[in-house]
Formats: C-alpha cells, structure tokens, sequence
C-alpha cells in the first residue's frame, strides 16, 4: 500500500485493499505556549569562575552577527575528562547567548546520560525535544528518521514565527546520540557536551583542560563567600589554598567538593583538609560530599572502555614520571611497541592527555590516584601491575646502563650499543629524566630494591653533569637504605659516594665529607681498591671545601697511588688533577703547576676531553697565581675548546669567568667585560641562574 503525505490529508489512490479498513486525519496541534528561551535551560553552577578564553571561543562560534556567511558554525562540541565543568561552560556560554538576544527561539535542553547504564538514544531525545517543542505525544511518530524529520520541521516552523533556536545536547557519549539532533537551517545553533572528542559531527571542537592555579584559587573563595559572604579562609590562608587546589588537581568537581566540606564545617581550616587529604592513601575518599563524588565520576568513563583500554589506563596509573614516552608505554604493556590505537582512544575520552611532546602522554593527577585504586581493589589485577613495574624497571636499567656508558666512553673503549654517540645518550637521558628518578623510589619497596639500587647508579654521573643535585641526593639516598636493607656493601658505598659529590656540589661540605668517609670505609672492607681510590679522591674535595687543605693534600695522594697501583690511568688523571687544586690552595702554586701538567698530559693519553679541559682551566687558575697572566689566558682558551666541543655551558662559563679575570688583570677592560658577559649567557643556558647574575653583575661594574 502507498501512502502520501501532503497537508493534512492522506492519498490512498492506487493502493489495494482486503477487508474492512478505516482512514483517520490527522491534524497537528501546537500545544501549551512555546518555551521561552531560557525555560529548559538549568541554572548557571554557583561558584563558576575562569574559563574566559574557551568562553569566548564558544560566543564566538555562536555569534548570530555570522548569520548564514559560509564557514559559520552550526555545531559546537565541549570535551573533556569527567569533573572537568563541561555543562557548567556550557550552560554559563547558553545564558550568555540568551542574553545577548541571539536565540529569540528559545532553548531546548536534553541531558543524554551518555555514562549511565540507561543512557539516553538518539530516538528518546527526539521524543523529549519534541515535547519540549509542545508536539502532543500521539504525533510523535516511531523511529529516529521520522522523529528527526518532524523535529527540524518543527524548528522551521518556530524559527520563521519567532527566530532561531539553541539546542543544548549534554553528555553525550558518541556522536551516534547527537547526530540526529542536529536542528537543521542555517540559523539553528547545537551544543554538545561529551567526555569523548567527537570528530565525527563536523563540529568546533573545544577540550578542556583543568583550571589554573590562579582560577581554582578563586573558585574556591567564590564557592565559600556565596555560602558565607564573610568567609575568608581561602584568602586568609592563601597558601593553603594553593596546596588545596593541588591535591584537587584543579579539577572544578574536585574543588566544588572541596569546597562544600569547608562549607560544611565553617570551623574547620583549609590546612587542616589540605592535611587530610595530603596524608590520605586515598584522596579520592576525602573527594565525596555525600551528593558529589570524584571517584564516581571517573568510574562511569572506566566502565565504559573495552578491556584493552581500561587495562592500559590502569597500567598507565603506575607509570613513572609525570608524562611517558612510548617505549615506557610499550614495557607497561608487555609489548614491542606503544599500542597507539589504545592510547588514541583513551586520548579521545580524555582519560589520556598528550605530553609534553610528541609521542608522550600524562594522566591527570586524580585520574592516576583512580586507576591505582581500581588495582589496589583486586588481587588479580595488582599482580598484573607489579609485573608491569618490574619490566618497566628492567627496561630503564637496561637502556640507562647503555646511556651511561656513553657518557663514560673514551677512545680507548669499545662503543656501547644503541644512542650513537654522548649527544644521544644525553637526550634519551633528558627524555626519560623524571620517570627514571621516580623508577629509582621504587626501591623503598623490597621486590623492586636490587634492580632500582643498580638503575640509580647509572644516574650519577647524568645528574652530575646536569647539576641536577636535588635530584642526586634523592636517588642516592632511597638507593643507600634499600642497599643497607639488603646487606649489599659495594651499592650502599657507591650510593654514599654519589650522594657526598652532590652534597659538596650544593654547599653540605661537612655532611659530603660524612658521606665519603662512609663511602671509603665499605670499600675497604670488601677490598675494592679501585672504588676505594675514588672515594679517597672525592674525600678529598669535600676536606678541601671545609678548609682542611692538608688531609685534602693526603686524600688525594692515597686515591693517586691506589689508582696507580691498580693500574687505572684515568683514574690516576682524575686524582692528579684534584691534587693540584689542593696544593694551590695551600699556596704551593709551583708544585700545582708541574702535578696539573702531569694530569693534563694523562687525560690526554686517555682521550678525556672533558678531564683535560677541566684541568687546563685549573691549570689557568694555578698560574694566575704566580702571575702569568698569557700563559693562564692561554690555559683557559684551550679549556674552552674542550667545553664547547662537548657542549659543557657550566664549564665553559667557569671558564669565560677566569678569562675574565685574566683580562682584568691586564687592564684589558673591555676584553674583561666581553668576557663576563659571555660567561653569564654560558651560565644560563647550564641553568645556573646565580652565576649567571654574578659575571652580569662583574660587567655592569667595568666602564665601557
């Protein structure tokens, strides 16, 4: 049978009939008076504050002063991870829209439940937007199809009466839910709010990220003033205010829960919930005011991923470091190679954010805690995550050792695989800083202690050369205990060693000489006499910088002759060099002179750039004191030639600062100045910022 629809009537001519039949009209009535524009639209969230730049963009994509012009934008999509104030934006961009009179047709409003288990479909939206429209229940026909078709004839209808219509689709889980809401004509507007990007919609697309320090800051004073205009805690304990939104990650849920807890105990201080949360093992517990909670919301897009998915998010949750690279994804996963597919999907969901850089990615703080606590919760799954931090640790250890060697190769040696030269073991090293140093933590647990104690010792000459001390003296310290713990002497003295050159290096001098002599005394005892040299030479530093130059003079000849006696050279140059920096300093410059020679020419022998540039500037240093000022200003320009050809900035501006020196002395100011000033530019790119204001501070001081 054929039916025709046109007007009110229905053409039955042409169709074949059997028996009995009856025909109805149909006639369409607009019931009730038509919504106002902001009848359906929830009230803005109290407290809202920030989000001015993606505010904007939303007017902007929304603008009606666009009209039809080609490119205008008749779809906008909100994305981002749960909590993060996608409806709020929303709803915040709606009611200002609405007030600049650009939606005179009204609002309509549908929350789609995309994460609950009864989530909305595309056909019961229509059905609800229709009856939002005043379309009586018995004129809504079955089906997505017909129902959107009726929905954008009626849009037509009331934008030719009363002018254009905004429709606010929120949590939308797919694009498969949104799609057929689309209004139609070139004046309706659509937004959507999703945990999932939607590309398929041919939207603008907005993510969002969390809020800054200084916006989650004044989202919590506004939520505590609306309750209490004379509440002051959050700008009486600013502080603790910042420390608060921290452990909230700036996530606005976070922080409205927070909040409300405050609000709920007016007595209670910011520091006081900063306490509870800071010490909690589960922060996601404090974060639930009894109608809101963190952990809930996190758990709807959990259940919702595939297994591939929410397993390499729970593993991800383990990570080391802020942000990974691919290859720690990779040893997580237990495969050959990052599984980009699943990353890309949970990036999509916002679960995953991008890194700081191509082919690296980071979780949200609380998102983290999440997926440790879905872990923690099951037996099963917690092994699967030990297993996953053990290859993790193997992998790091492997490649760091490599690395190492890299930075420790001469001439004289056989190439270490992988990386290609000093320069690439240093980028993978920068690379993989952060997650290494948190990899080595791990030792404070017993079943990761070994492998964590021997990766911290493929970290110490990096994080020297880097002059990353703070991050030294951590690793060495959590690598002293375990090794202490497991009885282990020789990686408990190397730990001590390690962690006396960064004391002496950040100005603990008596402590460093603590850590040395401890370093000495466990080496002696299993009779590693090459270590053991090292130790007695690093004593000797730490004894030189307390002022105790003669047992420095002593330190320094013991390390030579051990390390002549075993037969290394390059240690022997190392001792020789130091020896030299002791005796001037006890002014017996002459003898300094002929003991840094004899350590320049070992280092030479050896193929060690570095250690022979290191010596020709103290070797410039020893002359400057006996007064001869060409030979030391040639000293330093062949130390520089080594720095540079290394690209060592701390050194060559040690260097450029005695040149400096140099060229004062000779009353060649200008030359002075130059100088200095280089230094502070070499100083600034090692990241040593006081330095840095010294030599600048030497320039300004020279008369052009």
């Amino acid at each position: 049978m054929g039916e025709q629809y046109g007007g009110d009537h229905q053409d039955f001519r042409g169709g074949e009939f059997n028996g009995d039949f009856t025909a109805k009209k149909v006639e369409y009535h607009q019931h009730g008076p038509a919504p106002t524009a902001l009848d359906a639209l929830p009230p803005k969230v109290p407290g809202f504050t920030g989000r001015r730049d993606q505010l904007a963009e939303l007017l902007g994509a929304f603008d009606r002063a666009g009209g039809e012009a080609p490119g205008a934008v008749l779809v906008a999509a909100v994305s981002g991870l749960g909590g993060i104030g996608k409806t709020a934006l929303a709803v915040e961009a709606v009611h200002a829209a609405c007030g600049k009179g650009w939606f005179p047709g009204g609002v309509l409003f549908v929350n789609l439940h995309g994460y609950d288990d009864d989530r909305v479909t595309a056909e019961q939206a229509l059905e609800t937007l229709l009856r939002a429209l005043g379309t009586s229940p018995e004129h809504i026909p079955n089906g997505v199809d017909a129902r959107a078709a009726l929905y954008r004839s009626v849009l037509a209808a009331r934008e030719r009466e009363l002018g254009a219509v905004l429709v606010l689709a929120d949590n939308a889980s797919s694009a498969e839910q949104v799609r057929p809401l689309h209004p139609g004509g070139a004046r309706h507007r659509l937004l959507a709010t999703s945990r999932s990007k939607l590309p398929q919609l041919g939207a603008r697309l907005l993510a969002l990220g969390e809020l800054s320090p200084e916006e989650a800051y004044e989202l919590l004073d506004r939520v505590l003033r609306i309750a209490d205009q004379d509440d002051a805690r959050v700008a009486n304990e600013g502080e603790a205010a910042a420390e608060l939104a921290l452990l909230c990650g700036h996530l606005p849920l976070a922080l409205q829960i927070a909040a409300a807890l405050l609000v709920l105990d007016r007595d209670k201080p910011v520091a006081e919930l900063v306490a509870e949360l800071a010490e909690s093992g589960d922060r996601l517990l404090h974060l639930d005011d009894g109608e809101r909670s963190v952990r809930a919301a996190f758990d709807l897009s959990y259940q919702r991923l595939p297994a591939e998915q929410a397993r390499l998010l729970r593993l991800l949750a383990l990570a080391p470091g802020p942000e990974v690279t691919a290859e720690v994804v990779a040893s997580l996963d237990g495969a050959d190679t990052a599984p980009v597919r699943v990353l890309d999907a949970l990036c999509r969901a916002h679960l995953v954010e991008p890194g700081s850089g191509r082919g690296r990615w980071r979780l949200h703080d609380l998102v983290r805690v999440f997926g440790v606590g879905v872990i923690e919760r099951d037996a099963r799954l917690w092994e699967e995550g030990e297993a996953a931090r053990e290859r993790v640790l193997e992998f790091y250890h492997r490649w760091a050792r490599v690395a190492d060697g890299w930075l420790r190769w001469l001439p004289t040696m056989p190439e270490p695989e992988r990386f290609g030269d000093r320069t690439g073991a240093l980028a993978w090293f920068d690379s993989e800083r952060a997650g290494l140093v948190a990899a080595v933590q791990w030792a404070q647990d017993d079943r990761f202690a070994s492998m964590a104690v021997w990766l911290s010792e493929c970290l110490g000459e990096y994080l020297a050369w880097r002059r990353s001390f703070d991050d030294l003296i951590t690793v060495c310290g959590v690598a002293r205990q375990a090794a202490n713990r497991a009885g282990n002497r020789v990686d408990e003295a190397i730990a001590w060693n390690n962690l006396g050159i960064a004391l002496r290096e950040v100005g603990r001098a008596e402590e460093a000489v603590d850590a040395q002599i401890r370093a000495r005394d466990l080496y002696q005892a299993v009779g590693d006499r090459r270590r053991e040299a090292m130790a007695w030479n690093s004593l000797g530093n730490a004894l030189r910088e307390v002022g105790k130059t003669e047992e420095a003079i002593d330190a320094h000849t013991r390390a030579r002759d051990l390390h002549q006696a075993v037969g290394d050279r390059h240690g022997e140059a190392m001792a020789w060099n130091n020896l030299g920096a002791s005796l001037r300093e006890a002014s017996r410059v002459g003898e300094a002179v002929d003991v840094h020679t004899r350590a320049r020419d070992l280092f030479q022998a050896v193929g060690d750039r570095l250690g022979e540039a290191i010596t020709w500037n103290n070797l410039g240093a020893t002359l400057r004191g006996l007064g001869r000022v060409e030979e030391e200003a040639e000293a330093y320009e062949k130390a520089l030639e080594g720095y540079r050809e290394i690209d060592d900035w701390y050194g060559t501006g040690q260097t450029l600062y005695n040149l400096a020196l140099a060229h004062h002395d000779a009353a060649r100011h200008a030359e002075a100045r130059t100088h200095y000033l280089q230094s502070a530019d070499a100083y600034t790119r090692a990241k040593a910022p006081t330095e840095a204001a010294e030599a600048r501070t030497r320039a300004e001081a020279i008369t052009p």
